[in-house]
């Protein structure tokens, strides 16, 4: 199938060392701008995505997000902040990269093109028909998620897709195309930037909205969060304090005996 490869192609700017430093960072944030109209437009791929995850998350299942690079880091930053923010175990949201956990850091090489090895890493976490993967791929092309996403259509798990080239292989082999077209990036080529950026955009959307789906959120407040530091305790007590009408002390206190927010505000409902 013919696509256009926009993560290839030109930046919009030339002669960028011409440029002095504001109008470099002006010329950026112009760029920048498209970003979240690009998103606006695949809310209801996305909506497809989230309620599907739900319904296979009060059955147990995981949700796995499989990348390379930048791509993979960002599905490990979204997998890493679940538990904190929303208390669930960290089994429930799971980040893998090419490379394993020495890619976080480092450029592993030729790693993203093996096109088996998404598959076996999911594998070590005993993959069920409940589990989803989402592919994170700024190219599209990227034959670790490729490959991953693949074996996981063919077990009967639902896949998606999140590329910044529309109509790629990433977009036509998962089960919901999540085409985020940000258009060239200002340094030709790099997808850290506007794509990234983007991705990054799409994966609070869904982990957010797939936390508040199951429960994890009341009102609009992180009920559910871990009290790991003085400032989430504190944060914590607000929230107690506000839910009961009592005062900070009171509410302290209860919040410090039940453990979250959610158990001292049913505790002293």
């Amino acid at each position: 199938m013919e696509y256009t490869k926009i993560t290839e192609t030109p930046s919009n700017h030339d002669n960028l060392e011409q440029m002095d430093t504001i109008t470099l960072l002006q010329k950026m944030n112009e760029e920048d701008q498209k970003i979240a109209d690009a998103v606006a437009k695949v809310i209801p791929q996305i909506t497809v995505l989230v309620d599907g995850l739900a319904k296979r998350f009060e059955k147990g299942g995981r949700l796995f997000y499989i990348g390379a690079g930048t791509s993979g880091r960002l599905g490990i930053l979204d997998a890493s902040e679940i538990p904190p923010t929303f208390g669930m175990p960290h089994t429930r949201v799971i980040g893998l990269i090419a490379g394993g956990d020495t890619a976080i850091r480092k450029a592993v090489e030729n790693a993203e093109d093996d096109g088996v090895q998404a598959w076996k890493d999911m594998m070590v976490h005993n993959i069920t028909e409940n589990d989803v993967v989402v592919g994170i791929a700024a190219s599209g092309t990227t034959p670790y998620v490729l490959g991953g996403i693949a074996e996981a259509k063919k077990k009967g798990l639902l896949t998606a897709g999140i590329t910044n080239n529309p109509g790629s292989p990433l977009a036509v082999a998962a089960d919901i195309p999540i085409e985020l077209n940000v258009g060239p990036e200002f340094l030709t080529g790099s997808t850290r930037m506007k794509s990234g950026t983007s991705q990054k955009l799409a994966l609070n959307m869904i982990s957010t909205a797939l936390m508040i789906k199951i429960g994890r959120v009341k009102g609009n407040k992180m009920v559910n969060m871990q009290l790991s530091n003085s400032k989430l305790v504190d944060r914590g007590t607000r929230y107690v304090a506000e839910g009961l009408g009592i005062d900070y002390d009171k509410a302290e206190k209860l919040l410090k005996k039940h453990g979250s927010v959610k158990a001292a505000i049913d505790a002293g409902a």
